[in-house]
């Protein structure tokens, strides 16, 4: 995996400075929010950081064409962009061309995979061939062709994985937020064609489990496991069931309080959809995480009580609680996420961000969307999501060194 914010990310732009990356990286977390309103070689794949996101290195084709995608816990379909392309946002890096790969395959309209996904429809033509489309709620959607082609990984012993038949979405008519080089969407949800569950149903080393560690720093990779290689287990780990809620293709866990110093805010809402069990959404895709106002406002104030620094306001007008420091030079307080058996303790790095020079902010925000966990809670912990056991563990980790 690769960040998106790093230096080998095809999303990587050198006139921007750190804190335009993070600015962007707030607001891409707010306009996201939305969305939610509605003995045998493993596979694995490199994942990098960029603007906040993290991006996963992949091929499609026979011959091979690799390309970037943004994974994405919070949704369950692979698109790219694919010539032609009627309407596309500028990726600067080359466009796939199903017709130069030899295993590129249109779906009929009829068949039982193209019945199975949502907001499937029947082409206009005399093809009759299955056509898809995904809408964010931040605007972004992808309209285009529901396929089936070569899909490539890396594995554990070095050498490549290939997937054949990998239903994807070949986008035509695509508008995005995060234009640059990558190609689209790398789904890890729980529906019937994200990734996960495309690589199980083809390898039964894959059981049903993946795992990532996401690096704080931008120019650090990590590996996104899937299989064997995936389980999460050993000193610090700890576990938390997976609740099944509609739309199933999020991952709801149940958050039961946060604790700043020797104050506990139990997580309880008016505004829980689902009541107290599965209050919580864990996201891969967006950077910040997202609370309640009423359990916002009772965090924000735990967490003011405990740091003695001048506030000031976030000059990016997103962020409620600031202050006059660096990121290094603000003692921040240990924040405690009691889910339900599972203590998860989050440092500095997954709670607070410099978004400019010298002024540092609380990196969660009060949202009438979600709740969600967003990834900077993640950061530095080895995330294991096991969908057999309907668990998602939690590891202390270095990420740098995954």
């Amino acid at each position: 995996m690769i960040h998106r914010d790093s230096s080998r990310s095809p999303f990587f732009r050198p006139t921007e400075t750190q804190f335009q990356r993070v600015a962007n990286a707030v607001h891409r977390s707010v306009n996201r929010a939305n969305h939610f309103h509605k003995a045998h070689k493993a596979a694995k794949a490199t994942i990098t950081q960029n603007d906040g996101e993290y991006l996963i290195s992949y091929s499609v084709g026979i011959p091979p064409f690799q390309l970037y995608g943004i994974i994405d816990t919070g949704s369950d379909m692979i698109w790219l962009q694919c010539k032609p392309c009627e309407k596309c946002y500028n990726q600067t890096t080359r466009i796939f061309d199903p017709s130069k790969s030899n295993t590129y395959k249109i779906l009929p309209f009829s068949s039982t995979t193209c019945q199975s996904v949502e907001d499937t429809s029947c082409s206009s033509d005399n093809r009759k061939m299955c056509e898809y489309t995904i809408y964010y709620g931040d605007g972004s959607y992808s309209q285009g062709d529901l396929s089936v082609e070569t899909l490539t990984l890396g594995s554990t012993n070095g050498s490549s994985v290939k997937f054949r038949r990998t239903v994807i979405g070949c986008g035509r008519n695509n508008t995005v937020s995060f234009e640059g080089k990558s190609s689209g969407i790398v789904g890890l949800g729980n529906g019937p064609v994200s990734l996960i569950n495309q690589l199980r149903r083809r390898s039964s080393s894959i059981g049903r489990k993946f795992s990532y560690c996401l690096a704080s720093m931008s120019n650090i990779s990590s590996k996104l496991n899937f299989g064997d290689a995936a389980v999460v287990s050993g000193d610090g780990t700890v576990s938390t069931p997976i609740v099944t809620h509609d739309p199933k293709v999020f991952y709801y866990l149940t958050l039961e309080a946060f604790s700043v110093g020797n104050n506990r805010i139990e997580f309880t809402s008016s505004s829980f959809r689902f009541g107290e069990k599965g209050n919580i959404i864990i996201d891969s895709g967006t950077t910040l995480t997202l609370l309640p106002n009423d359990i916002y406002s009772k965090l924000e104030s735990a967490v003011a009580d405990l740091v003695e620094l001048d506030r000031v306001k976030d000059p990016l007008k997103q962020l409620s609680l600031c202050y006059r420091s660096t990121f290094d030079e603000l003692n921040a307080p240990v924040i405690m996420a009691h889910f339900s058996g599972a203590d998860v303790k989050l440092n500095a790095v997954n709670t607070f961000i410099e978004v400019e020079q010298g002024v540092t902010c609380l990196a969660f925000i009060s949202s009438k969307i979600g709740p969600i966990f967003g990834n900077m809670a993640q950061q530095n912990f080895l995330v294991g999501y096991d969908l057999q056991k309907k668990i998602v563990s939690f590891k202390p980790t270095d990420c740098s060194k995954q």
